[in-house]
């Protein structure tokens, strides 16, 4: 049976997300990042086009690890001037029905208290087509911006994401019952205080004793979206992750990635195919190979070397700028992206080890992963081979240019797929959630988050006696939930 592959465009809030340099080019769009309408007929193209999402990166700081400076990010639009992706959605839900919004933020600078409420605002003004990356951050200039020194070490970032994870749980999960919203006109009752719980939450890093500020969205927690790929964050995502975004530059570095995913869900009590895996992956086609292999060459002379580094150097935390170009980057120490630093440490496809100049030619377009280059057909054949020889789930395209990244591959290689039964002929009707998993609105049983609910095993409401009129007139007793 052929497999159904999933796609997500990949774009930021900024100029030529991932692609240095390529903001140049005459049909690239990326500058109208401030402008409402940019997002909106995107946001119209990607539906048409049956994507599962639109998928928003972000990062709270600059690119300056390269040459110890910001200055060459900032020159080269390196993901500065960069804008608020939560604000963008509500816009874009309402011109699209069924495409799925997934935004990113960090959990190292905002108290989970308030963006609890961001995202259910987010969640029921889409109908529940919202999900979040979670993201605990890699940039030293984010910290230091928000006054701190530097970034806590690796692991110790995902030990921070844990608790806040678990504020969140018991927001989203455990603090309204379904039917706390009872909108009782004769009793003058819009909620019933009985069903709506304080979560009692005291940790180590947030203490958080109240209810959540929001009714129950359709979701009630958004889709989890998760990129991390090392030891720690590959055990975060198990336990949290319903989409695991990767960006592995060879089929070898994905099979290897996608297996580790696997097994890790299982450890965490999850089946191993309860969370979408989707590699980083830039599509420039035509209307022949030919015509694709023109345009590559084209963009490729507009690409940016030097911000090709600023981003390597960011995600890598090594600066780049200290080796010379023939130089490999050896065994280097990082508390960035520590799957950046090992995907280039592994050996290039003829058996060298990765050069300053190898990377920097990597990254002019796309970011760290692969690129695909050729006719519909062609790209196709190597997409599905991709999955096939991976077991990756689909793909998150980042463009070369937008929108004509997007167009040419809903117009060149999503009729090729859907021919072959491998693309969605039509939208499963549903939240995000369902969309993507087939298995209804709400978290299943078995995710971490679940274990919050009103009931569960992890629950930590606190009832406290209360009162609601009664129809007479009077006040009688309400209900106390059981635990």
């Amino acid at each position: 049976m052929t497999r159904v592959i999933r796609f997500n465009a990949f774009d930021m809030n900024c100029v030529a997300h991932q692609s240095p340099g390529l903001w140049r080019h005459p049909d690239d769009q990326s500058w109208r990042y401030k402008d409402l309408s940019y997002w909106t007929n995107l946001a119209e193209l990607l539906e048409r086009g049956r994507f599962d999402g639109l998928f928003i990166a972000d990062v709270l700081g600059t690119y300056d690890i390269y040459d110890a400076s910001d200055e060459a990010a900032i020159r080269q639009a390196a993901q500065i001037p960069v804008a608020d992706p939560l604000l963008l959605v509500s816009a874009m839900a309402l011109v699209t029905e069924h495409l799925g919004f997934g935004v990113t933020t960090g959990t190292g600078f905002e108290h989970p208290y308030p963006f609890a409420r961001r995202l259910s605002t987010l969640d029921h003004l889409t109908g529940g087509r919202v999900g979040w990356n979670v993201v605990t951050g890699y940039l030293p200039a984010a910290a230091r911006n928000m006054g701190q020194t530097d970034q806590p070490a690796h692991d110790a970032r995902y030990d921070h994401a844990d608790e806040y994870l678990e504020v969140l749980y018991k927001l989203w999960e455990g603090s309204w019952e379904d039917d706390a919203v009872v909108r009782d006109a004769v009793r003058g009752v819009f909620t019933d205080p009985a069903k709506v719980h304080h979560i009692g939450h005291e940790g180590t890093h947030f203490t958080v004793p109240g209810v959540h500020l929001v009714e129950p969205s359709p979701q009630r927690t958004p889709v989890i979206y998760q990129a991390g790929s090392s030891p720690r964050g590959v055990r975060f995502a198990a336990e949290n992750a319903e989409a695991v975004f990767t960006a592995a530059p060879t089929k070898e570095l994905l099979r290897q990635t996608v297996s580790t995913i696997r097994r890790e869900l299982e450890l965490a009590g999850r089946d191993p195919y309860s969370a979408k895996i989707f590699n980083l992956t830039t599509v420039v086609t035509g209307e022949n190979s030919e015509a694709a292999h023109a345009k590559h060459r084209e963009l490729l002379s507009y690409g940016s070397a030097e911000g090709a580094l600023v981003f390597m150097s960011g995600w890598m935390g090594v600066d780049l700028a200290r080796y010379g170009l023939d130089e490999p980057i050896g065994n280097v120490d990082s508390n960035a992206i520590l799957s950046a630093v090992a995907a280039f440490q592994a050996a290039t496809a003829d058996g060298r080890e990765w050069t300053v100049r190898d990377i920097a030619e990597w990254g002019e377009i796309g970011g760290m992963g692969p690129r695909v280059v050729g006719s519909g057909t062609e790209v196709a054949d190597t997409l599905q081979e991709w999955v096939e020889e991976t077991d990756v789930d689909g793909f998150n395209l980042a463009y070369a240019i937008t929108p004509g990244t997007f167009e040419d591959f809903i117009e060149y290689v999503v009729p090729v797929l859907t021919a072959r039964g491998a693309y969605q002929n039509s939208y499963t009707p549903g939240t995000l959630r369902h969309k993507l998993l087939g298995n209804g609105d709400r978290l299943p049983e078995e995710h971490r988050g679940a274990k919050y609910r009103i009931g569960g095993p992890l629950s930590t409401i606190i009832d406290r006696p209360s009162t609601v009129p009664s129809s007479s007139g009077s006040t009688a007793p309400a209900p106390t939930s059981g635990r």
